[in-house]
């Protein structure tokens, strides 16, 4: 069921808002067609019932989080001013909790000092992380794995900066040995290291890289739009730990409160170490940063208007769940990767399945074991299709074989990449119900597999 009990305390915050302009004389607005907008929204609520229930535990596909109800609540809020972040004529409260909010997430990095803000999504926040990167090191090459984003290749070509993929290791992170020859060539400005594929939530081995940076020099983005928060998880496996400890060491970071930090979309965040690439972004606009000396956040960021509603929604959930180690939010994330861990042990244990390497995040990809790739690949989306008709809605992936070479066995290897089920278990709430999502997959399994 959707939760509808905190509509209620959003009445009573718009009263609370409302008495803050009380001294206003009446402006007559027109009286809304009150009959119209119900008959709307009741289509509106018709229409959106299209959709997988993304809010439920059993969807466990695609990386979607609800966002917390102070989340949405506090969106909703603000709609009735309207705020937009990008000069303080716009947006003074909503500029300053902006910034509060964002100085929590650089102080989750370890960062005391540093200049950042948020932005429509992980995208536009890695756009503007590379962007300063080419500035920094113009005509030089950016490297990425090749399991990184696949935005990072056309980021690069927007901006017309040259980008190289770099292999990845059989758990799907960068590399080492192709990264150190790929260096020993020389041109390169930027290494990108993602902390939490897209695809299996792998961790590239920052520590390692780190010490490549001191000796060839380049500059080291980190891209933890999706895995960023995990920092402050108390589970995390020892190798994985190391690396999230050493963040604090980056020059850049991208992180997106709209998955794991329980955000309406959209909602990214871009953080600088060296707070003096703001130079970079210095622009002319008498018209619009007139009203204080204080930093006008448009000041800082390549997009122009941006969502108010989107830094009071991100300020309000931070304040009620602190980004603290230990915390309520910290357990949250604890208790997806326990469920992720869960869950690959039962695949692990079961013959009928395809393993890959134990998930880092709370990320698992497997296969149903066939006679070949090509088999495989084809039951995959049977089950998957047996899943959903079960209200299991899983997704799908497109992966290399390699990730799963420890369980392959004498299948025949006639594909390069194998078409394998993936599951997010981004919700805590998938920590109770991993019995009843091992219940639908077995029982889907066996209608395809006959087993």
């Amino acid at each position: 069921m959707l939760e509808k009990n905190s509509l209620d305390m959003l009445r009573q915050a718009i009263d609370k808002l409302d008495a803050g302009f009380a001294a206003l004389p009446a402006d007559f607005s027109p009286t809304p067609d009150v009959e119209g907008i119900a008959e709307v929204l009741a289509a509106t609520a018709e229409r959106l019932q299209d959709n997988y229930p993304y809010f439920h535990p059993l969807y466990a596909g695609q990386m979607l989080k609800p966002p917390h109800p102070v989340a949405r609540l506090a969106y909703a809020l603000a709609q009735w001013i309207n705020p937009n972040n990008h000069a303080l004529d716009g947006g003074r409260a909503s500029s300053a909790m902006e910034k509060e909010a964002v100085s929590e997430l650089a102080r989750m990095f370890g960062w005391s000092e540093h200049l950042g803000h948020l932005t429509g999504g992980g995208t536009m926040a890695n756009l503007e992380a590379l962007w300063v990167a080419g500035q920094l090191a113009p005509g030089r090459t950016i490297l990425a794995s090749d399991q990184a984003h696949y935005t990072h290749k056309r980021i690069n070509g927007v901006l017309q900066l040259k980008f190289e993929s770099v292999p990845c290791d059989s758990r799907a992170r960068l590399d080492l040995s192709a990264l150190k020859k790929r260096l020993a060539q020389g041109d390169v400005g930027t290494v990108v290291v993602t902390m939490g594929t897209t695809a299996t939530g792998s961790v590239d081995p920052l520590a390692e890289i780190l010490q490549l940076r001191n000796k060839h020099g380049f500059r080291l983005h980190c891209d933890a739009a999706y895995g960023g928060y995990f920092g402050l998880a108390g589970n995390l496996a020892e190798e994985t730990r190391r690396e999230f400890n050493h963040m604090c060491e980056v020059d850049s970071v991208v992180i997106d409160p709209h998955k794991h930090g329980l955000q309406p979309y959209g909602c990214g965040c871009v953080l600088f170490r060296d707070p003096a690439v703001g130079r970079l972004y210095r622009h002319d606009s008498p018209y619009t940063y007139f009203s204080s000396t204080d930093l006008h956040l448009g000041e800082i960021s390549l997009e122009c208007s941006r969502p108010g509603a989107a830094a009071v929604a991100l300020w309000a959930t931070q304040r009620l769940l602190p980004l603290v180690k230990g915390g309520q939010f910290a357990k949250g994330l604890e208790d997806c990767r326990e469920a992720a861990l869960d869950l690959h042990q039962r695949i692990v244990d079961d013959k009928r399945f395809l393993s890959s390497f134990a998930p880092e995040l709370d990320i698992v990809v497997f296969a149903p074991r066939a006679a070949s790739i090509t088999e495989s690949a084809a039951l995959s989306r049977k089950i998957f299709d047996a899943a959903a008709s079960r209200n299991l809605h899983l997704a799908v992936a497109e992966l290399p074989i390699e990730f799963f070479q420890e369980s392959l066995g004498d299948m025949k290897r006639d594909r390069t990449s194998l078409t394998c089920l993936r599951s997010v278990l981004m919700k805590p709430e998938h920590r109770d119900w991993t019995d009843r999502i091992w219940q639908i997959l077995s029982e889907s399994s066996k209608d395809v597999l006959g087993c």
